[in-house]
Parts: structure tokens; C-alpha cells; sequence
């Protein structure tokens, strides 16, 4: 096999990984990364003819978000993916589309990739040629998968973005009787200080802190992803409030996040048993709960953001990278009684990542805006910490070498030296942009 990085190499975001053997090649993934500037795959139009199909991880568009351009280029082969990630991916890349408007994605198009997703379930073989592919459930977000790649002679596991730990919402990824010669694994928590706090107990501290603010008089605004991150808020937010810990105060929902809690909704079978017989056995269907209110027009952000009264906004989008939550900051971030709470990584250079480390001025349509509400970091990941990072090289039988991607390359590399310790040895690679590996 050979392996050419594109993308997402010693960095978080546009993800896009060639992977070629005899006369077929495929892309694993196929990114956007997101920030003051957007960043494409490092990829020639003039490759996309080589290309025989695209198998997408999962929604998120630093995953997916290339499609466009890519079907806009003149691709016209297959994209294949969960039934989950085609409809989040609509909408997501919809969205993108609107607010980006790239000048590189023509109408056409769109309309290609619309017609040719190739739609497969988890843990059923399909063929690219001379490539089987499976998917395997990554516990990640919705539809998320590891993508298995086999040319008959080598195997190949690529992790897209994995969660090992049960969440509200999916079980962690499934890596029962796993055997492969080669894995390719994320390393977005990967770093030194990447492990992370007790689960119920981070939810015990931001619950908390999300009451302080209300009985004081404030409004809590917590930026989210659409997909994955906002349902497991939102679900956290509805079991307090229900169990009367958080007064009753309004949960905004705003951007995309409602269209998709409605795919989560529709889809409910690729989540938890829990879930599914919550729904199935009870009148508190967590997707449709009362505490939650939809804004469905711009103009009542204002009385949202303006009003006296305490209230919740989740909303899009997580990095502060667009989105309603820039102008919520434009109303709310001037008032000490508000906080921001955050709840997903935060890649270098975005307004989260800076607002995170202390910033206290912001700059948002050419106006600068004081900071004086709280900002609060509280891990609700959806990804996999440096321990359980080390821990998935072992679950996989007969492996050999190792690629490590989508981290900062500080974090890449830290994993890499803990992974040269394990007792078992490993060929273990943080690659650069462009490079090429035949294993």
C-alpha cells in the first residue's frame, strides 16, 4: 500500500489521507480546516481523475467539507458513507456553504455530491475495486466510523476521529477482534496533560457553574458543534432541569443545531439501547423536551441576548469561527454577569482558542468588543484522551506500523514517544503535509 497525507498532518483539520494499491485509489476523508482563513487539502484537481471513490469518517467538515470543491473539480465517482453522515453532512456543508460561500464550489457541483453518496452500514463489507472496506462504529458522533481498508495482502485502520468511552448518546467505538498491519490514529488529545477529569465529575462542575451564573442574573452562551456536541449538552442541561438542580430558566437552541437533533431523532437506532427504549417506553423524548426553545428568527436574538432574564443559549458555532455565537458575543460579552462556557477542543488560531487562553478583546465585524464575561473551559469530548490513545494500538491484532494525524504536532509527537515505549514495538510515524509512505 502506499499512503500520501494531503492533510491534517501535524495539525487538526483538513483531514484528507490517499490511500493507492495496484490500479485503485481512495481518499479517506476529505476536509476543510476552519479558521480566520479557511485551509484545503494539499491535493491537485489534476489527482482527482486517479481517484476511484471517497469513504468519509464521519459529518464534521473538517472531515467532509472538501466535497464540494472536489465534485466542483470534475470528481464523479462515489462518496461512501453511514446513512447518518450523508443527511448530517447535508446539512452541515449547507450551512458552510452559506456562511463561506467558497469561490471554488459551483452549483454543478453540489448537485454531483448530492447524487453520489454510496450509503453502507456498520460492519458490512462493499468494494472499491480492489480495496473491501468497512465500516467500524468510532463512538464519535452520529454515523461516525473507523474506516478498515484491505487490498488482500495488507490491512489499513483509520481511526477518523474516535471515542472509546460510553456517552449519553453512542456507545464508545467498537474494537472487538480487530487485526490490521497498519493504523492511522488521531491525535487531537494527544499531549502531555490530555487526559481527562472523571466524566460526571466535569459535568458536576460546569452544571454548577451554570447555576451560579443564573441566581446571579446572568445568561450562560455555550458555543457548540451542530453535530455530536450540542445533543450531549443539551441532553446533560434537560436531565438538570428536570431533576429541578438547575431553576427553570429558557435553553436556546440556535443555528443548526435543531435540524440536527431531528436527524439524531430519525436515526435513533445507530445510538445507545439506553436511548432508543427512553424514547420507545417514555413520554420524555430527550430530542423534543419542553426546557429546550428553538430561535427560529434572527430578530429575537436580540431580546435573547438583551432581555433581564437569566437564560441558556447553545448554539453554533464551537470555535467562534462564525455563526450565530459572533453576534451573541457582540450583546453578551460586555457584561460581567454573563458567562461563556466551552466544551470542545479549540484548534490555534480561532477566536475560541484565543478567547480560551485570556483574551479580553475581541475583534468581530471590524468592531473591537471588551470582554468581561466569564469564559470557562469544562471537556465534553467526543474524542479519545492520550491514555485511551495508547490503549488502541494493543486491541488491534498483528499491527506494525503506525501514522499519527489530526493533532498540533506537538501533541503528535508526545503521543509518538509514548507509543515508542509500549512493550510491543511499533514503526510509528508523525508525518508532514505531502509526504508519501509505501508499507
Amino acid at each position: 500500500m502506499k499512503i500520501t497525507f494531503f492533510g491534517a498532518a501535524g495539525e487538526v483539520g483538513r483531514s484528507c489521507i490517499m490511500v493507492s494499491s495496484g490500479s485503485t485509489s481512495i481518499l479517506l476523508d476529505a476536509g476543510v480546516k476552519l479558521g480566520s482563513d479557511d485551509q484545503f487539502p494539499k491535493i491537485e484537481d489534476g489527482k482527482l481523475k486517479d481517484i476511484d471513490g471517497i469513504v468519509i469518517s464521519h459529518a464534521h467538515l473538517d472531515h467532509c467539507g472538501y466535497l464540494p470543491h472536489i465534485y466542483s473539480a470534475g470528481y464523479r465517482n462515489k462518496t461512501y458513507v453511514t446513512k447518518p453522515t450523508s443527511e448530517l453532512a447535508n446539512v452541515l456543508i449547507n450551512d458552510y456553504m452559506h456562511i463561506s460561500n467558497p469561490s471554488n464550489v459551483t452549483k454543478e457541483g453540489l448537485q454531483q455530491l448530492g447524487k453520489n453518496y454510496s450509503l453502507h452500514e456498520y460492519k458490512r463489507e462493499f468494494k472499491i475495486k480492489d480495496f473491501t472496506i468497512t465500516f467500524i462504529p468510532a463512538g464519535h458522533i452520529l454515523g461516525s466510523a473507523l474506516i478498515k481498508v484491505s487490498d488482500g495482502k495488507e490491512t489499513l485502520i483509520y481511526t477518523g476521529d474516535i471515542n472509546l468511552t460510553k456517552t449519553r448518546l453512542l456507545d464508545g467505538a467498537d474494537l472487538k477482534g480487530l487485526k490490521a498491519d497498519i493504523l492511522i490514529t488521531e491525535s487531537t488529545y494527544g499531549g502531555k496533560d490530555d487526559i481527562f477529569k472523571d466524566e460526571k465529575e466535569t459535568a458536576k462542575d460546569m452544571i454548577n457553574s451554570t447555576v451560579e451564573t443564573i441566581k446571579a442574573g446572568g445568561k450562560v452562551v455555550v458555543p457548540s458543534f451542530a453535530v455530536g456536541r450540542a445533543q450531549e449538552v443539551l441532553f446533560l442541561l434537560d436531565d438538570y432541569m428536570n431533576s429541578g438542580v438547575i431553576p427553570k430558566v429558557p435553553i436556546y437552541m440556535d443555528g443548526m443545531i435543531n435540524k440536527a437533533m431531528r436527524i439524531h431523532r430519525h436515526n435513533v437506532i445507530y445510538c445507545r439501547k439506553e436511548l432508543q427504549r427512553r424514547i420507545l417506553m417514555s413520554d420524555a423524548d430527550p430530542f423534543k423536551s419542553e426546557n429546550f426553545s428553538i430561535v427560529e428568527k434572527k430578530n429575537t436574538r436580540t431580546r435573547i441576548a438583551t432581555n433581564d432574564e437569566s437564560s441558556i443559549i447553545v448554539t453554533t458555532s464551537g470555535m467562534l469561527s462564525g455563526g450565530p455565537i459572533m453576534y451573541y458575543l457582540t450583546k453578551m460579552a460586555g457584561n460581567s454577569l454573563n458567562k461563556m462556557i466551552l466544551v470542545g477542543y479549540q484548534a490555534e488560531g480561532t477566536m475560541g482558542r484565543a478567547m480560551q487562553e485570556g483574551a479580553r478583546e475581541i475583534t468581530i465585524n471590524d468592531s473591537k468588543i471588551r470582554v468581561e464575561m466569564a469564559v470557562e473551559t469544562y471537556h465534553m469530548s467526543a474524542h479519545a484522551d492520550r491514555k485511551q490513545l495508547e490503549s488502541i494500538p494493543g486491541k488491534i491484532a498483528d499491527l506494525k506500523h503506525i501514522f499519527i494525524v489530526h493533532g498540533e504536532r506537538s501533541k503528535s509527537e508526545y503521543l509518538k514517544s509514548e507509543l515508542e515505549k509500549l512493550p510491543k514495538k511499533y514503526e510509528v510515524t508523525v508525518p508532514n503535509i505531502g509526504d508519501s509512505f509505501d508499507v
